[in-house]
């Protein structure tokens, strides 16, 4: 009797945790540059956060600003400020597939923002920029996620 009422009491719970179950993360937007205003890299020395109500949609991410020039900015001409590979490390597009890319290890290369994974793969994407951005942009074209 003790373990049909453990039981029920169990099953009771489960269901109710299930009614309060957050939504899938499916329905959700990914925020673009880790919520980094992606104009900021191409005017300071250092990338400024963006802020939630400076943003503009663009390419399946909501993007977020610093100021309200810096969106009006982007949503302009969202090429010239928008990273390589899609945001993705370019270390890791040079070398044939994709990893995540940090907001906080960069280069700007002749206008263009490339994101690395982390402080290794910046330094070998440093050794020699020029090869690796040809050999990113001809392994995009097949590694390329969407």
């Amino acid at each position: 009797m003790a373990l049909k009422a453990l039981s029920t009491l169990a099953g009771s719970a489960m269901l109710a945790s299930l009614a309060f179950a957050p939504a899938s993360a499916s329905n959700q937007l990914a925020i673009a540059v880790g919520g980094f205003d992606a104009v900021s890299y191409h005017q300071a020395d250092e990338p400024q956060r963006g802020e939630a109500r400076f943003n503009h949609f663009w390419n399946g991410a909501v993007w977020y600003f610093s100021s309200e020039a810096n969106r009006d900015a982007f949503r302009e001409d969202p090429d010239a400020f928008a990273p390589a590979y899609d945001g993705y490390c370019s270390w890791a597009a040079s070398q044939g597939y994709i990893a995540p890319g940090d907001p906080l290890i960069y280069d700007v290369v002749d206008g263009q923002l490339y994101l690395q994974v982390h402080a290794r793969a910046q330094e070998l994407w440093e050794a020699d920029i020029p090869a690796h951005i040809t050999q990113g942009d001809e392994n995009w074209l097949r590694i390329n996620p969407f």
